[in-house]
């Protein structure tokens, strides 16, 4: 669009010397409209969403859209505090009792009103067995949603629950019209398939509408004229799918794109070499690993995982892959999470220990195994690894797939080893190992390496419910070095947020959640 209005600006000034000054100044006129409009954003991703219903999709690129159409009742803002979001105000009242005051006014892309019913609609159905929400593990602590009033609701919880409201503040706690909602069971009771119908129109109150999608190809958001709020300075923001990195920097640099993400570490240089092209750089909560799928032999051995683990270089994959950029990942958790702890034991890099545990372990002549990757950054990683392990004569044959096919194949457990990230999207040690390790979130929820450990389960039930907050951070350290000790994955780096941004644009923020927020981009 930048070069659209270059090009009106410069054939209205042409025309300058065959009219008059009336035609010029109301065709400027015109032209002046539509830059206040904001912006048309392209925005260049690896892959497309998996979906777009909230309750549906826990993959980055399906987050990385919703929450530009949706909205929670609890956010988390650009100093990384919860703070009300749909809910006005909300308090602990007792143990298992939280109350939340809602917004009033509020309405839906559709015109429906957001209120009480809609909440404990929204609530019910993640929670709901029969649609199955891969996303339920965030809510299973509430035992009941209570409607006090129009816009006043009891959350009811099992047990106490500190981390409830940094759960309601993930995307799958985004509110969805209870008018799609309703469809969709509609549609389950005709024998269609649940989580369908949100997909297929997906309705939230957020400054974005949706407008169109083109699968495979790109979805387009619309600013929401009737947002409640401060309403979204782009005028629209076309998400589209681009695999190949270079592409993606191509057109950034053409200007086909505004915004490309992910970069690879190796091309921020020739990004912030390109000329109207920068490469923005925000800290994460991530972590990136190698998994097992412990449920394979001959990774159903402790002793094999460990002895894989001591023989990673983890700083020389970060050097030498990656310039530098990302932290040495020693634990599961990212230091920007609450929970992280400097006091753990790691693995530590040992590659000849490595080699005598696995004669221990009886597998010194080594095996073959297949490694799963979805893009090029863990492709080079594993080729790296793949070096590596051929010194314990260990052969790994790399299956590069695209990303949906990645996330269905390695959540029904058909993978050797994967290259994988999590992100503690909610900054809460709770949300960084529950779903990653607790064996009742075995494939799509995010347990992907089918890690199952009594002692571990214990544990990160009785920290989602412990109200003394030392002793909570305690049982999350003792389940770490557990996880450490029985290794299902080997912690590698702890990425930094790198996006490629167009020049002229300002305004851009990334959470460490790795989520964008776009709403103030011009």
């Amino acid at each position: 669009m930048k070069k659209l209005y270059m090009f009106l600006f410069v054939f209205i000034l042409a025309l300058a010397g065959c009219t008059d000054d009336s035609n010029v100044e109301e065709q400027a006129a015109e032209s002046e409209g539509e830059n206040s409009g904001g912006e048309d954003i392209d925005f260049s991703l690896l892959a497309m969403p998996s979906s777009l219903d909230p309750h549906a999709a826990n993959d980055g690129y399906s987050l990385y859209v919703m929450i530009n159409i949706y909205e929670t009742l609890v956010r988390m803002n650009e100093d990384l505090e919860l703070e009300p979001g749909l809910a006005e105000s909300y308090e602990q009242v007792d143990d298992t009792t939280w109350e939340f005051k809602l917004r009033e006014g509020v309405t839906f892309h559709d015109g429906s009103p957001f209120n009480a019913e809609v909440v404990k609609a929204n609530l019910d159905r993640v929670r709901d067995p029969e649609v199955g929400a891969p996303l339920e593990f965030l809510f299973t602590e509430i035992e009941e949603v209570e409607i006090v009033d129009d816009y006043t609701v009891n959350i009811h919880t099992a047990r106490p629950f500190a981390a409830l409201p940094a759960h309601l503040a993930h995307p799958g706690g985004n509110m969805i019209s209870k008018e799609v909602i309703d469809r969709d069971y509609e549609n389950m009771e005709d024998g269609g398939q649940p989580l369908t119908e949100v997909n297929a129109d997906p309705v939230g109150t957020g400054f974005f509408k949706f407008e169109e999608i083109a699968e495979g190809d790109h979805i387009t958001l619309t600013r929401n004229e009737d947002y409640w709020g401060e309403p979204a300075s782009p005028a629209s923001v076309t998400f589209k799918a681009v695999p190949e990195d270079g592409t993606r920097i191509a057109e950034l640099s053409t200007g086909d794109a505004d915004l490309i993400y992910p970069v690879n570490p190796s091309d921020v240089a020739r990004i912030d070499d390109t000329d109207g092209a920068r490469v923005e750089q925000h800290e994460s909560a991530s972590m990136s690993y190698m998994g097992f799928n412990v449920e394979k032999a001959p990774f159903d051995d402790p002793d094999v995982r460990r002895a894989i683990a001591m023989a990673i270089d983890k700083e020389s994959i970060i050097n030498e892959m990656l310039e530098g950029i990302p932290a040495v990942a020693e634990t599961p958790l990212n230091p920007t999470v609450n929970g992280h702890s400097d006091d753990l034991d790691p693995i530590e890099y040992d590659k000849e220990a490595a080699k005598q545990l696995l004669e221990e372990s009886g597998h010194g002549d080594g095996f073959t195994a297949e490694i799963v990757v979805n893009d090029r950054t863990t492709s080079d990683i594993a080729t790296y690894i793949q070096q590596e392990l051929s010194d314990l004569n260990i052969t790994l044959e790399i299956n590069q797939m695209e990303s949906g096919a990645y996330q269905e194949y390695t959540a029904n457990g058909e993978h050797d080893l994967f290259m994988g990230s999590w992100g503690t999207v909610t900054l809460d040690a709770d949300y960084g190992l529950y779903p990653m390790f607790h064996s009742d979130n075995h494939g799509a929820p995010g347990n992907r390496t089918r890690f199952a450990n009594d002692e571990v389960d214990q544990l990160l039930d009785a920290a989602r419910t412990e109200t003394d907050e030392a002793t909570r951070m305690q049982e999350y350290a003792d389940a770490q070095q557990i996880i450490i000790d029985e290794a299902p994955l080997v912690p590698i780096y702890h990425s930094v947020l790198l996006a490629g941004i167009n020049d002229d644009l300002e305004g851009y923020y990334q959470y460490p959640s790795s989520f964008p927020y776009l709403k103030n981009l011009e």
